[in-house]
């Protein structure tokens, strides 16, 4: 069995979980997972978990990205991107690029964010799309996101502008440019998107469907997009166990750690003396006012 992370690139017209489903007849194992749903539309980098890996799911779930797309001005559409209906339309006569720069650096900051009607989000067990599809109301939902970065990365040509944003994980990009339609004036919808990067891991280090497929069928071994298991960059502090630690480790006991720079709550990837990855835990506690403390092994490899 394959442990590790797999990065791909998405191709459009095909869901996060065909990705996954592809993954699995090329490499043959059943154990996969993603950090990261992209709409159908969309393309660029997901990443992909394999066999032990999939149990590190979460930290990389939440980790921030980078886009690139299009957002196209004078129509607004129900899914609030291009596959939609169209719901209004308005005139973009004298728009100009200095004005909707202005209005992206609006949007950079800390606030909460609606889901968009048209989204996998649940109410009651019942995805916000099935509602939207049979007329029924959808609930708002805000959630905190941030916007690192909204800007434009070229003129607009015929109602369309590029962008690139950098945002934290949650964010619907199709709710930003509906909502930097309505503040112009003029309606939007996302007409483009693709993900560059998510955490550490970017779109340049990626493999296709195809090129896993072929690369199966060589009877390769895992190379272009591949993360080794012990070389998966966890975004908190390591510590390498000694010996004893290790064993205390593998049976899920706590171990003092000395010379250690995190505080009472923080993530710490686990390793032994061969650089290899143990377990993930938490500090529980920080004994005095030296660096010394407790850890808790939370998630143990065999």
């Amino acid at each position: 069995m394959h442990h590790g992370i797999l990065l791909i690139d998405k191709q459009p017209s095909c869901t996060s979980h065909d990705v996954v489903q592809d993954v699995r007849r090329a490499v043959g194992q059943r154990k996969v997972g993603h950090c990261g749903t992209l709409d159908p539309t969309a393309t660029g980098l997901l990443v992909v978990t394999l066999g032990k890996a999939t149990r590190l799911t979460r930290f990389f779930i939440r980790a921030p990205k980078v886009y690139e797309g299009r957002i196209v001005f004078g129509a607004a559409t129900d899914t609030y991107d291009s596959s939609g209906k169209v719901v209004s339309t308005s005139s973009t006569a004298g728009l100009e690029s200095g004005t909707v720069e202005e209005a992206m650096r609006a949007f950079e900051g800390t606030y909460e964010q609606a889901a968009p009607p048209y989204s996998a989000k649940k109410v009651n067990g019942v995805k916000y799309y099935e509602l939207a599809r049979r007329g029924e109301v959808v609930p708002e939902a805000l959630k905190e996101i941030t916007v690192f970065e909204l800007r434009a990365t070229g003129p607009i040509e015929e109602d369309h502008i590029p962008f690139r944003l950098s945002c934290s994980s949650g964010t619907y990009v199709r709710t930003l440019a509906h909502d930097l339609g309505k503040k112009l004036g003029c309606g939007a919808n996302l007409a483009e998107l693709r993900r560059l990067q998510v955490g550490p891991f970017k779109i340049g280090e990626s493999i296709t469907i195809d090129d896993l497929r072929n690369q199966a069928n060589e009877e390769q071994d895992l190379e272009v997009g591949w993360v080794a298991f012990d070389d998966i960059p966890l975004p908190f502090d390591e510590i390498a166990a000694d010996a004893r630690q290790e064993r205390r480790i593998t049976h899920g006991q706590t171990v003092l750690v000395r010379q250690m720079e995190s505080t009472e709550g923080d993530w710490i990837k686990l390793v032994n003396q061969r650089r290899q990855l143990i377990a993930v835990g938490t500090v529980i506690e920080r004994i005095g006012s030296g660096r010394v403390g407790v850890i808790q092994p939370r998630i143990v490899f065999d």
